[in-house]
């Protein structure tokens, strides 16, 4: 139970000991319960000094799997070897401890250069821990981060954040089932199932297929990450949200939401509880909620008969996860020049491509993504890249489908407790109860916290 936490997979997405699983409590719960992201600190990031931009320069990274750190750390010897004047010395943090390393670590001890969790960034920016990048990463650079890359490495207009990969939700279907049943699927955003339609679909399915239709990933945990990004869309899409203008009550306890999660919970009598992580690859289950990490294996095991969809549409048109690991200065740092040019070396194609290869994440960057054919038109998961083609940002309008976790330095508190009404919910509980619950604490971690400004 040791396997490291895959940096393909979105930010703290990963439970412990499961390798290209999603998702358990994670170090963003770990590090709320350890004394809490943003227990301090407020308004904008630090400033880190621009230093000589020649010297040494430390970087911090989570362990990930083999092949992401070869891809690392090549990019590293490579960026050393390419120039003189800066010298990059690489660390690996273990994976399942690595944001509360950040967390406890002091401002003047962190690194230059560090990797972060994408819902993670807000924190540090109102905890003054990283800096901004405008003027140590080239403009060129910025401006190849995709549409979701820079939604969720903005804070407050100011970019503080760029990464090489971001992540892709959706609905993986076997073709061979839901022909046999006579379900017809969607093959297009707009196409996206109803509530209703869903519900009828699993009803068929089930009944065709020993009464079980759906792996939501279950045996990850809903009350953790997991829960928060597959789940969440769904309110999204019915027009709710988890907080806005920093209050929950209301919002994620109103109509929008309670109806979203009231459908989703009523799935339940149709889903395989995967202990074994088998229902969609062993063709218990027709239909199984996850993302671009489980690509591999389901391939392997359904070969053409395996599809890409959207997630339901509760209303207001289709919603989906975004958002993974990415990268930052320290406001501690002293050298931020050379923490730029590396910032800048380790964004280029070659290391995107590099590491997207390593864990068939879908690239952050647009130039490395138009190579990407799997993610292309034509290619098995080019629904994926459309959504992430049509970002929201962190704000899930109508018009768009790929939606970051909220950018809020009070993030811990509201995925926490998200999370934990969910699993509350699918053991049994008052939908409006626990989401008002739900939405209590984080009001009330709000205002203990001047709603972190």
């Amino acid at each position: 139970m040791s396997n490291p936490a895959p940096r393909s997979q979105p930010g703290h997405l990963r439970p412990q000991g499961l390798s290209r699983r999603t998702l358990g409590q994670g170090a963003i719960v770990a590090a709320l319960a350890a004394g809490g992201l943003s227990a301090c600190g407020g308004g904008s990031g630090g400033e880190a000094s621009s230093g000589s931009g020649k010297g040494s320069i430390t970087v911090w990274a989570h362990q990930g799997q083999d092949s992401e750190n070869a891809a690392l750390e090549a990019a590293v010897k490579a960026f050393n070897a390419s120039q003189k004047d800066v010298t990059v010395k690489l660390t690996l943090q273990p994976g399942d401890t690595y944001t509360t390393t950040v967390q406890n670590t002091s401002v003047d001890s962190l690194p230059d250069v560090l990797e972060m969790d994408g819902p993670t960034v807000a924190s540090y920016v109102y905890d003054q821990r990283i800096s901004a990048l405008e003027g140590h990463v080239s403009a060129d650079t910025l401006s190849n981060q995709t549409a979701s890359a820079k939604g969720e490495g903005t804070v407050d207009g100011k970019v503080y954040a760029a990464a090489m990969y971001d992540s892709a939700l959706g609905l993986y279907g076997n073709k061979k089932l839901l022909d046999a049943a006579g379900v017809k699927y969607p093959t297009a955003l707009d196409e996206a199932w109803t509530a209703q339609e869903f519900d009828a679909a699993l009803k068929t399915l089930a009944a065709a297929n020993g009464g079980k239709a759906l792996d939501i990933q279950e045996q990850n945990g809903l009350s953790g990450e997991w829960g928060t990004y597959a789940f969440a869309p769904l309110v999204w899409s019915a027009g709710g949200r988890l907080i806005e203008d920093d209050k929950a009550t209301g919002v994620l306890d109103g109509p929008e939401a309670v109806g979203a999660v009231t459908a989703w919970a009523s799935w339940k009598q149709f889903v395989d509880s995967n202990a074994d992580a088998k229902a969609f690859t062993g063709g218990r289950v027709a239909l199984g909620w996850g993302g671009h990490w489980n690509y591999p294996d389901y391939s392997k095991a359904l070969g053409q008969d395996l599809v890409a969809m959207p997630l339901p549409n509760m209303g207001k048109g289709t919603k989906t996860g975004a958002g993974s690991w990415t990268w930052g200065i320290s406001a501690g740092s002293g050298n931020a020049a050379a923490a730029g040019k590396f910032l800048d070396f380790l964004l280029n194609d070659e290391n995107v491509k590099a590491m997207t290869d390593a864990n068939g994440a879908p690239a952050a960057t647009t130039s490395a993504g138009k190579a990407q054919t799997l993610y292309q038109s034509g290619g098995a998961l080019a629904l994926f890249g459309e959504q992430l083609a049509q970002s929201c940002g962190d704000d899930p309008k109508e018009g768009c489908v790929a939606t970051a976790r909220p950018v809020t330095a009070g993030y811990p508190v509201v995925t926490s407790s998200f999370g934990k009404a969910l699993a509350a919910i699918y053991g049994g509980s008052d939908v409006q109860t626990e989401l008002t619950t739900a939405a209590k604490t984080i009001d009330q971690a709000y205002a203990d916290n001047n709603n972190y400004q």
